[in-house]
């Protein structure tokens, strides 16, 4: 029996949502989450605010 589109597409699907604080992130993820291309500045600006705030950092932009 085949599979239907909706059944595929929810089963690549994680089981659990996380938001972005819960799991581990680099700077250039920061940089990648405010939307801006990455660059060494902009990853050097990450770090510091890494640093200042910890996971706060990355929640102002994902849930």
């Amino acid at each position: 029996m085949k599979e239907s589109s909706k059944e595929k597409s929810t089963a690549s699907r994680p089981r659990q949502l996380y938001t972005g604080g819960e799991r581990p992130f680099d700077p250039e993820d920061l940089v990648m989450a405010s939307g801006r291309d990455v660059t060494p500045e902009r990853v050097e600006a990450a770090k510091r605010l890494m640093e200042e705030q910890g996971s706060a950092a990355i929640e102002r932009y994902l849930p």
